[in-house]
This record gives structure tokens, sequence and C-alpha cells, in this order.
């Protein structure tokens, strides 16, 4: 009786504050269209916290009785992530839009159980495209113009749509409010129920990162920010912003072809080698990692195109950048530090920059994380571990508990955690090519050691006055647009 009241009062909770949030979103203006609003976002809501209901459910009591760190309860506890995930997946496919970005931001962090990463990694590639109707509305209403007086040519189906959009349709940001809100409340739900659970990091990472893809202005300065960093790297294109075609909500950008990064097949009969695309995707993250300290912070395969060239060659097209991070300089610093210790296995060097990035005790395990190798580990950078320090690593993080993986998690700071998912993301695709381990591991000690020089700077500095420059050209562009249509 009282568990079924329970979920009984949880469901009313996040429907109210659902239906609540719609009401102080919606102007008075817009009655008409307030009533379906709050419906369907007491149906998404609803949904959710059904989900997670079972979910936590699931976890308390098939896990009960086992004790912690056993053969059964390890196995069991595998079911449960298991079943979990494919429930979680379902409803991320149910209630789409940022339940689907979510999966796929869950999905990108390695740290996260495997059961977990594999199964919503399906949602990679997906998203719902939203109506023509209401996008040709939204891009009439913003650019001031007719859409065919626009464009010479506009097709309706898109090409892709693994983003929330290129064109913000009506109701996004209401939206990402509510289904924010409804994430924020399970989340403490479930931490109150299993308090060694702690994601309100990840959760806010999470706002942090849809907040920016929602501001279309922003993106395109990311994207020429990017090309000015790299505008002496022949192989990088990044496609060039229409500003007087461009506002918050509409993003007009050069259309530029190619395959999917992970694509072999294509890769193959353009007789262009994985491995090659692979280092080369790899020599451009860890420049703006280690170097420009300004990554993207979102690399999946449908944001990557590989543009053939010709004999060979290729370039690699960088799309969406709506999700950028600027490193903390301090940060950029300690994390090229890291890596040259990781490199040198300088096991002393790694934990005190374990204390300066909050991780304490946990930062023994940041040479298994990044390199693949046990903190007292002799080997070779990119050989495999010995069957013994396989076996002391298992017994290792066997002793570990959910507790400890979410005190890691919770104690790194937001800069780590944009790292931690852009690099998973990028070791996906480089499995994916075939690249050998120490294609990335050689790469980023290089890029490390660059980056702890002082030229680098001076070049990041460069770009960041350019887009400066760029910035004030736009707006001496809208103004004098203004001021043309204000007199015709």
């Amino acid at each position: 009786m009282f568990r079924r009241r329970r979920g009984t009062l949880l469901l009313a909770a996040a429907a109210a504050a659902a239906a609540g949030t719609v009401a102080a979103a919606s102007p008075s203006g817009e009655g008409r269209g307030a009533a379906p609003s709050v419906l369907h976002a007491v149906a998404r809501s609803s949904r959710a916290v059904y989900t997670i209901g079972f979910v936590v459910m699931d976890y308390k009591y098939s896990l009960r009785g086992l004790a912690h760190g056993s053969a059964d309860y390890r196995d069991k506890l595998s079911e449960v992530h298991l079943r979990s995930a494919k429930k979680i997946l379902k409803l991320c496919e149910a209630n789409r839009g940022f339940y689907v970005k979510a999966g796929q931001f869950v999905s990108s962090i390695r740290q996260v159980p495997k059961e977990y990463s594999s199964t919503l990694s399906r949602l990679q590639d997906q998203a719902t495209p939203c109506n023509f109707q209401d996008i040709k509305i939204v891009i009439e209403q913003k650019l001031g113009k007719d859409l065919h007086s626009i464009f010479l040519e506009f097709d309706e189906h898109p090409i892709a749509a693994a983003s929330i959009a290129q064109v913000q349709y009506p109701g996004l940001e209401r939206r990402m409010k509510i289904d924010i809100m409804t994430m924020s409340f399970l989340s403490k739900s479930v931490s109150w129920i299993f308090p060694d659970y702690r994601f309100e990091k990840l959760l806010t990472e999470f706002e942090r990162t849809m907040s920016m893809e929602l501001d279309f202005t922003q993106e395109a300065k990311n994207s020429e920010r990017t090309a000015n960093c790299f505008r002496k790297n022949t192989v990088v294109k990044v496609p060039r912003v229409f500003w007087e075609l461009t506002s918050k909500e509409v993003l007009t950008m050069e259309f530029c072809s190619g395959y999917k990064v992970d694509n072999l097949d294509s890769l193959r009969k353009a007789d262009i080698s994985p491995t090659k695309v692979a280092k080369a995707l790899i020599e451009l993250f860890g420049e703006m990692i280690f170097v420009h300290g300004f990554v993207h912070g979102d690399p999946h395969p449908g944001n990557i195109l590989v543009s053939p060239q010709g004999q060979g060659k290729f370039s690699l097209v960088l799309l969406d950048h709506g999700i950028y991070k600027e490193l903390d300089q301090k940060f950029r610093l300690d994390y090229c530090q890291l890596w040259k210790a990781l490199i040198l296995l300088d096991s002393q060097k790694i934990m005190e920059l374990g204390e300066q990035f909050g991780v304490g005790k946990y930062a023994r395990y940041f040479p298994v994380i990044f390199t693949g190798r046990t903190i007292e580990s002799k080997s070779i950078l990119g050989t495999q571990m010995s069957i013994e320090e396989k076996m002391r690593l298992k017994q290792d993080l066997n002793s570990l508990g959910m507790d400890d993986i979410s005190s890691f998690m919770e104690s790194l700071p937001p800069d780590f955690l944009t790292i931690l998912r852009t690099d998973g993301l990028l070791r996906s695709i480089l499995g994916n090519l075939g690249a050998p381990r120490h294609v990335r591991l050689l790469t980023y000690a290089k890029c490390a050691l660059y980056g702890l020089e002082e030229q680098p700077k001076l070049q990041s500095e460069l770009a960041g006055f350019l887009m400066q420059i760029n910035d004030l050209r736009h707006k001496i562009m809208s103004r004098f647009r203004r001021i043309l249509q204000n007199t015709s």
C-alpha cells in the first residue's frame, strides 16, 4: 500500500510540476496551444517517472540479500544494468527530443557501466525531424522574408537530424526547461532512495550543453573561432557561416559533402586510408584540447565528415559547433602535465595532479582511464597489460562500490567531464576505424608537450582576437542591414 501510494505521489508531483512550468512559460496569448502543451508535458514526465521508478525498484529488489562484490552480485548487477538500460532506451525513443540527447550524453561517457553505454549508443544518430511547416514559419519570421525569396532551393527533408535543430522549432526552449526539471526531480529522488547514486553534476553539465545548442549565433561564433584556430591546417574544413541569414533561432551555413567519418565502405571505395583518417582526427582534437583549450564537445560520427579530395587525399569537415568548452587556462596546463606524467609513468606527479583536480585517491585510476595501464605498470605505452596486472586491477575494481564511482564523477571539475565525454566519443570512432591504440596515445603525448610551450598560447590568443574583429564586423553589417530595411 505504501509503495503504491509513494509511486502515485511521485507521479503527481512530476506531472504537476510539468504543468506548472508550461503554464508559467506560456504567454497569455497562447491559450489555444497551452492545453495540448500541458498534456504533452504531463505525458512525457509521467512516462519518465514510471520508467525510472521501475528501474529503481529493479535494482533495490534484484540485488537484495546478495553479498556486495560476490560473483552472484556482479552477475545479477550486470543483468539489472542491461534491463534498466533497455527500459531507458525505450523512454528516450518515446519521449524523443532532449531525452534522446540525454541518452546520447550518457552513452558517450566511458565511465558508466558498459551495458548502458552500448545500449544507449543506438541513440547517437536519432532525432525526429520537426514538421516542415513549423520550420518554414520560424525561418520566415526570423529572417523577415518569404522562404523561396531567400533560397534558390530548399529541401523539405533533412539530410540528418541528430542535432536538436539548425532551425529552432516553436516551443523548444520551453520543452527543455520542462524536461530538465523532470530529470532533476528524478535524479534527486534516486539519490534519496540510493544515497550512493549522485549525478547532479552530470545533469548540470547536460543542461549547460543543451542551453548552448539553443543559441545559433553562439554556434556560428564557435565555428568561426575554430576555423581561425585551424586556418593553417589544410586537412580541416569548417563550413562558412552566412551571417545575413543567421539569427538566434536560424543557422545558415555552407553545404559540405562527405562521408561519415567511420563509414569504412565509403572510405575504401574512395581509396582513403581509415588509419590516416584516424590520425588526422586525433591530431585535430589533440590540438583543440591541449593547445587551444577550445574543445568541440560532441564529436560523434555524424558531426565529422570525410570529404574526398582525389588520389587518396581528404579533408575532415567539422559540423555542429553548438557544444563547445573553453578550458580554464590552469586546467589546460595541468591536463598537459597529467599526460606528460602518464607517458613518463610518474605516479607521484599523477597523484599530485589528482589533488589539484579534486579527485584525491581516485587519481590512481587516471592511467587506466586514459592509457589502459595501472599506476604501478612498467609496460611500454600502447601495449596490453600483463596477466598479473589485469588480475590485480580486477580485484581492485571489484572492491569499488557505486559510492566510489559517484564520488569520482561528482568531484571532477566541469572541464574534466567535457574531456572524458569527448575522449570517449573519439576512442569509439578510432576503434571503428581500426586504428592502433598507440596512434591516440602518441598524438596526445605530442600535443600535451607542445601545449606546455609558450607559442601555442599566442596562437590561441590571436584566434580569439580575430574572433573579436569578426564579431565587430558582423555587428556593423547587422546595423547596416537594419538601416537599409528601415529606409526601404
